[in-house]
C-alpha cells in the first residue's frame, strides 16, 4: 500500500506544495485522470444537464470547470478538488430530484417559460420582460421555418432560453 501511495505521489505530484513544483508530465497525467473522473461523475449525474441546460445546469458546468481546472493545474489538492466536484454534482442531482416533486423548488432553481406569441399575436410586455427585441424574435422564428408571427399558434421562451414554436 505504501508503494502504491509513493507511485501515485511521483506520478501525480500529490505532495507538491504548489503548482510550481509539478512537472509537465505530472500536469498531463492529472489532466488525463481528471478527464476520466469527470466522465464518471457526469455519468452519475443526470443526462440532461449537458444538453438543454437551464441556468441551474449552466452554473454546475461552470463550477465543475472552475474547480476541476484547479486539480489539473495543482493550485488546489487533487483529491480534495475532485471530492468537491463530486459534491457539486451530488447537490445538483438532489436538487434536481427534489424539483421534480416540488414545483415551487423547480421554479426557484430553473425558472419558468414565457409565452411570447399566442394565436399570431405577440405579447409585447412578455417580450420586453424577456429582454428580447422584435428582431430577436423574428430571427428565432425564421430558425423554426416561420416567416410571419401570424403563422404561429404559440411561441414560448423556454427555461433553457430557447424558443419553442407551435405552428398554426
Amino acid at each position: 500500500m505504501h508503494d502504491l501511495k509513493l507511485l501515485a505521489d511521483q506520478l501525480l505530484g500529490l505532495s507538491a506544495s504548489g503548482a510550481q513544483q509539478l512537472t509537465t508530465a505530472q500536469v498531463c497525467l492529472r489532466a488525463i485522470l481528471v478527464y476520466f473522473v469527470l466522465i464518471l461523475f457526469v455519468r452519475m449525474g443526470k443526462k440532461r444537464f449537458l444538453g438543454r441546460a437551464t441556468v441551474f445546469d449552466a452554473i454546475l458546468i461552470i463550477m465543475i470547470g472552475s474547480l476541476s481546472s484547479r486539480a489539473v493545474s495543482g493550485t488546489a489538492p487533487l483529491v480534495a478538488t475532485l471530492a468537491g466536484t463530486l459534491c457539486f454534482i451530488v447537490v445538483h442531482w438532489v436538487i434536481s430530484y427534489a424539483s421534480v416533486r416540488w414545483s415551487t423548488l423547480s421554479f426557484l432553481v430553473k425558472g419558468d417559460d414565457t409565452v411570447l406569441i399566442k394565436n399570431g399575436r405577440v405579447d409585447r410586455k412578455a417580450l420586453r420582460d424577456a429582454h428580447m427585441s422584435a428582431d430577436d424574435l423574428a430571427e428565432d422564428l425564421r430558425e423554426h421555418g416561420v416567416e410571419s408571427q401570424q403563422d404561429v399558434k404559440e411561441a414560448r421562451l423556454e427555461r433553457s432560453g430557447k424558443l419553442s414554436v407551435l405552428k398554426k
